[in-house]
């Protein structure tokens, strides 16, 4: 008689599925900024260190950005590979950043691409903070509109 095969222990899929946290933050590309801020503003104040937190905006530069990358972009990036503070960057150039525990994404125009929420996924790595249209983010991630 041959051995009996074992069976799989347990769900075969969640290695794949294994990944950040998700939120939402509705907001209208207007304010997917301001909600981005509200967001860091509470992860801040809830004992995260602002080393954890990248954000990436899909439109316009946030501010603080626009500043930093007027000193140029040696200045810039070294602030990120310091990893001392928030680092804020934009889409166009956020696969140039690292992986940081949080990662928010302000849906700030442009569009919420799959290719920016994958990006945006595999550099968090406890959680993803997404702020913008839910529809539109809900039917790039797939999760129905």
């Amino acid at each position: 008689m041959a051995p009996a095969k074992p069976g799989p222990s347990g769900p075969a899929v969640p290695a794949a599925v294994a990944g950040p946290q998700i939120q939402l933050i509705p907001a209208s590309a207007e304010g997917a900024i301001d909600a981005a801020e509200e967001a860091v503003d509470l992860l801040l104040d809830s004992g995260r260190a602002p080393g954890d937190v990248l954000v990436i905006t899909t439109g316009a530069q946030h501010p603080w950005a626009e500043h930093e990358l007027s000193f140029g972009e040696t200045a810039y990036w070294a602030q990120h590979d310091a990893g001392d503070d928030v680092f804020y960057t934009d889409a166009a150039i956020a696969s140039r950043a690292g992986s940081r525990p949080v990662v928010v994404v302000a849906v700030n125009g442009g569009a919420a691409s799959a290719d920016v929420l994958s990006l945006a996924h595999t550099r968090a790595g406890a959680l993803l903070i997404v702020c913008g249209d839910p529809q539109q983010i809900n039917a790039v991630l797939g999760t129905g509109a």
